[in-house]
């Protein structure tokens, strides 16, 4: 037979000791959840501040008139570039304590660049080849012309008309599908093997879970 005096002598223990797990629990989750949510502002503050960055760099940059020869070399030196930024983010990622986080600073980061390049570039074109599209092209015009050719929304107000201009759109178009499809999947293998890498090393206390 159970002793009721036992049981009350030793239940409040027990719901001591299960209070103390519980703090212990919680105060265990701050400490993880902490340094993540630091890291999703961290990554979210330098994602806008590289996009502004490289907004500001292209709107001062003195884009002065080239040939449509130095303007198809600039071009082929920016997706050169696009590339080596991107393969590096792709390192990064696999080495990172926060995969998927730093997955989204590279996505954005290499997405702008490109953005930026093509407006550029269309920008070079129509100032060094005059009726290249079918109005005249500031930066602003040409950045909008990039946007609304990546996202196919394509409203036809500005269009290319020179040979050279739907070349050069073609090309955005392909590099845009690749970007979407083929970056996108070499982005999501760097995150798992960062992920895998991650459950190999020793760990602290925040750094153990496979979550970002």
């Amino acid at each position: 037979m159970n002793d009721p005096a036992l049981a009350r002598t030793t239940s409040p223990r027990l719901r001591q000791k299960q209070d103390q797990e519980q703090d212990e629990e919680q105060e265990r989750l701050r400490r993880q959840h902490g340094p993540r949510r630091r890291a999703r502002a961290a990554v979210l503050v330098r994602a806008v501040l590289i996009a502004t960055g490289l907004v500001t760099v292209y709107y001062l940059l003195p884009l002065d008139g080239r040939s449509t020869t130095g303007t198809s070399v600039l071009l082929a030196c920016g997706l050169l570039l696009c590339v080596v930024v991107f393969w590096w983010e792709v390192r990064a990622i696999t080495y990172s304590p926060y995969p998927r986080l730093k997955a989204v600073e590279a996505l954005a980061a290499t997405l702008v660049l490109f953005l930026l390049l093509f407006a550029g570039t269309y920008y070079l074109l129509e100032h060094s080849t005059p009726g290249s599209f079918s109005e005249p092209l500031t930066k602003t015009d040409s950045l909008y012309f990039t946007l609304t050719t990546f996202t196919t929304v394509g409203y036809g107000d500005i269009a290319a008309r020179s040979q050279t201009g739907r070349v050069l759109t073609m090309i955005q178009m392909a590099g845009g599908l690749l970007l979407v499809g083929v970056a996108a999947r070499i982005l999501a293998g760097a995150v798992q093997a960062g992920l895998r890498r991650r459950g190999r090393e020793p760990s602290d206390d925040f750094t153990s879970r496979p979550e970002d």
